[in-house]
């Protein structure tokens, strides 16, 4: 189980971990380190085998966690229509970011 900061090695208090989404074995979890301040995502799993999880470290809120699980998926489509968009040499982004001197 992720019981201490990838960053810091500090156990965490569980008590505070916030449970974000919440399905029949699945508990997608939001763990705050007080000492750091980093955040990691957990998708905790249990089943008759036990429990597993995998957590991947974050910027996100809980509160950000929360929206994005009711997202819609990124497809293929999305990923190859936005390499294409920033491929271009005057892109909005390009636009937005350019410093005038």
């Amino acid at each position: 189980m992720i019981s201490t900061c990838p960053f810091c090695s500090t156990h965490y208090n569980l008590t505070t971990a916030k449970i974000v989404v919440e399905k029949d074995d699945a508990h997608l979890l939001h763990l705050e380190c007080r000492k750091c301040g980093s955040a990691v995502v957990a998708l905790v799993l249990t089943s008759g085998l036990g429990v597993s999880s995998v957590g991947l470290v974050t910027d996100l809120t809980s509160d950000d966690v929360l929206k994005f699980a009711g997202a819609a998926e990124v497809s293929i489509d999305d990923v190859v229509d936005m390499h294409a968009l920033l491929d271009q040499p005057a892109t909005l982004f390009a636009q937005t970011t350019h410093k005038e001197s």
